[in-house]
C-alpha cells in the first residue's frame, strides 16, 4: 500500500467514513493556494459552501430533539455557538485535518495548517464531501458523533458578550454601546481587526479578532470584565 493510500485510510478512519469517491475527500482538503492558474473549481470552496448549510441543518435538528422545552432564542444561540468558525476548527484539530490539507508553499510556510479560518473551512468541506458521497444519513452521523458532546456541554456562555453588555447598559439607562473599528492589519485573506466599544461617561474597551464580529465580541468581553460583569447565562 502506498504512503498516500495509507494516509487516506488513516484519515477516513478518524473521520469515521469511507468514501466511495475518493476524489471528493481530495477536493475537500485542497486549498486554493495549491492550485495552479486562477480557477477555484478544484479547491474546497464549493464543498465548504454545501457543508456549511448541511452542518446548520443537522445541528438544528439535533438541538430541536435534544431541547424540547427550549425557546427559539435559546436554540438560535446554541446553534450559533456550535457552527461558528472556532467550533469547526476545533473539530478539524480533533481529526488532525491540518496535516492532510494541500496548501501552496507560501501558505504552508505561513502556518496555514494551524490557521483557524482554513481549518474551519476544511471541516465544512469534509462535511460537504460526506454529504455528496453518502447522503444526509452519512453526514448526520458524522456531525452527531463530533458535535453531540459540544452540544450538551457548551464551552462558552450561551449569551454572547455584546448582548450582555447591551442589557447591562440598558439597565443603567445608557444608550446602546457603539462599536468602532480602529485598525485592520494582515493580508486580505486573513485580516485581524481591532474594535473599540464605547458608552457615555465610561472608558472605552478594545478587542481584536479575525473578523469584525469577533473583535466586537472581544471588546464587549473586555468591557464587561473591567466592570466586573459576568457574561454567563443566568441559572434556571
Amino acid at each position: 500500500m502506498s504512503q498516500r493510500n495509507k494516509g487516506r485510510r488513516d484519515l477516513e478512519a478518524r473521520i469515521g467514513y469511507v468514501f466511495a469517491d475518493k476524489s471528493l475527500l481530495d477536493t475537500a482538503l485542497t486549498h486554493i493556494s495549491a492550485l495552479s492558474g486562477k480557477t477555484r473549481a478544484g479547491s474546497y470552496q464549493r464543498l465548504e459552501f454545501l457543508g456549511d448549510h448541511v452542518l446548520g441543518l443537522v445541528i438544528s435538528d439535533m438541538l430541536y430533539r435534544a431541547f424540547p422545552d427550549a425557546e427559539e432564542g435559546e436554540l438560535s444561540r446554541r446553534l450559533a455557538d456550535l457552527v461558528r468558525r472556532e467550533s469547526c476548527a476545533d473539530v478539524a484539530r480533533t481529526l488532525d485535518l491540518g496535516a492532510a490539507i494541500k496548501l501552496g508553499v507560501s501558505e504552508a510556510n505561513g502556518g496555514g495548517r494551524r490557521r483557524t479560518a482554513i481549518l474551519a473551512d476544511v471541516c465544512e468541506a469534509v462535511i460537504g464531501a460526506v454529504f455528496v458521497d453518502g447522503g444526509y444519513p452519512a453526514a448526520s452521523a458524522f456531525i452527531e458523533r463530533l458535535w453531540t458532546e459540544r452540544m450538551t456541554k457548551p464551552k462558552r456562555p450561551l449569551r454572547d458578550a455584546k448582548t450582555v453588555l447591551q442589557e447591562w447598559a440598558q439597565g443603567r439607562g445608557l444608550p446602546t454601546p457603539s462599536y468602532r473599528e480602529v485598525a485592520r492589519t494582515g493580508p486580505d485573506h486573513d485580516p485581524e481587526f481591532r474594535v473599540l466599544v464605547e458608552l457615555p461617561d465610561l472608558p472605552p474597551a478594545e478587542g481584536s479578532g479575525r473578523s469584525k464580529r469577533a473583535a466586537e465580541q472581544a471588546a464587549a468581553t473586555a468591557f464587561l470584565n473591567r466592570e466586573g460583569v459576568s457574561s454567563a447565562p443566568p441559572e434556571t
